[in-house]
């Protein structure tokens, strides 16, 4: 979340409040709702004071202890939605019956505060607004394009299979990678028990002649000491280590912005495509629904920008609706980002001029889908390479540094 300074003005008078925020877009909509009556000027990030630095830092630390809503019990419970109001059932009776239903009690609270606010008499957008990032926007904007056409239940259909589309990827990838992920793992204990139970067996026979040992012995020796001495504050360490740097990822824009700049760099092997087609299919899937649900091209860029979680592809996708708002195509937009081949662009301009953008959509949608499938079908082939040279690396560090200074033991005795 980031601060931004609002400057308002009401019968003359000009105003300034300081708004908590995840996109200027979101400050301005916030400062709307808080300050009703109140013309909205501008909105420019700023930062907070030494007090809302420690006070996110603290909630922060809460939030990271606090579970998330499941993916799927959302997906549920949208669907349940939708399935009862195209039943004809109210909403308000919909959502009640959802909140007293679902088994996630974080999720159940919440659908009790969105049916007792529209009890009161508020809409179903407004109702679910101070949710926004537990539902997601795209949640959001189609609540908004349901309520405004009257048809929630298609439009919670369509919603429930945007999200099944991310999950199922999601839990794909997740599925590709845990076998090499514990293969790691397991090599790494595997090697820290041999380091810290065989080593030291050898290290006293080494010890007694005073022969200059090699470098991989001298190796193994100094990992011995470190583990067997210092394991603790190492392992203390690297936790402490880790933490900072997922909380500062989390907290720290700037922080962000260059990790994840560094992460779609094609020096990353594997991990720059994985990144870069999900997050572009994500786009696009979100986008191209939205267009074809109706929602104006403006407002659907901006629910989907938001769905994008690497800051440096986000930066750029960014500058699409203000390149838009200037006259330009949305193909010249997006050819400005360099985000997309040339290919894909010359399909979005033939939908543009054919009046038919959301089904070339469809098929951008469909090209980064195939590309991220036939990356994660084949992650094992691609990452084998690299665990075959983790495993070689460390028995061959293991096997010389055991078995160099016996062969020259050898030798001196033979002498």
């Amino acid at each position: 979340m980031n601060y931004y300074r609002v400057t308002m003005r009401r019968r003359g008078k000009k105003t300034q409040e300081i708004v908590k925020a995840k996109s200027k877009i979101s400050a301005i909509r916030s400062a709307k709702q808080e300050f009703s009556g109140f013309n909205i000027i501008k909105a420019e990030e700023t930062t907070p004071n030494i007090g809302d630095r420690i006070s996110d830092f603290l909630s922060s630390l809460k939030g990271s202890f606090e579970p998330k809503i499941d993916i799927g019990n959302k997906i549920s419970s949208i669907r349940q939605i939708a399935v009862m109001t195209d039943a004809g059932i109210s909403i308000h009776d919909s959502i009640d019956e959802v909140a007293k239903n679902t088994e996630n009690e974080k999720l159940k609270r919440i659908y009790s505060t969105i049916s007792n606010d529209i009890n009161a008499g508020k809409g179903i957008s407004d109702s679910i607004e101070p949710y926004r990032e537990d539902f997601g926007h795209v949640a959001l904007a189609m609540t908004n394009l349901g309520e405004k056409t009257g048809n929630i239940s298609g439009a919670y259909h369509k919603l429930a299979d945007i999200l099944e589309s991310i999950r199922d990827n999601t839990k794909k990838f997740k599925k590709a990678i845990r076998t090499p992920l514990i293969t790691f793992v397991a090599m790494g204990i595997a090697f820290t028990i041999l380091i810290m139970v065989v080593v030291p067996k050898f290290k006293a026979m080494f010890e007694k002649f005073k022969a200059e040992l090699p470098v991989p012995t001298q190796i193994l020796l100094f990992l011995e000491n470190i583990l067997n001495n210092y394991g603790l504050y190492v392992l203390g360490g690297l936790a402490t280590i880790i933490f900072i740097f997922i909380h500062t990822y989390k907290t720290n824009r700037d922080f962000k912005y260059r990790v994840d700049k560094i992460l779609i760099h094609p020096k990353f092997y594997l991990i720059h495509k994985v990144i870069f087609f999900s997050t572009m299919h994500k786009y696009t899937l979100v986008f191209g629904e939205l267009v074809k649900a109706g929602i104006p091209v403006s407002e659907a860029l901006d629910t989907a920008v938001d769905m994008v979680d690497n800051l440096y592809i986000k930066q750029k996708l960014l500058t699409v609706n203000a390149n838009i708002a200037r006259g330009i195509s949305l193909s010249d937009a997006f050819e400005q980002t360099e985000l997309f081949e040339n290919m894909l662009l010359q399909m979005i301009r033939a939908g543009e001029s054919s009046g038919q953008l959301d089904m070339m959509l469809e098929k951008v949608t469909n090209y980064y889908d195939s590309r991220f499938q036939d990356l994660i079908d084949n992650l094992a082939a691609y990452i084998e390479p690299i665990m075959l040279f983790f495993i070689a690396g460390l028995v061959l560090l293991m096997a010389l540094g055991i078995f160099m200074p016996m062969w020259d033991l050898g030798k001196a005795v033979n002498k």
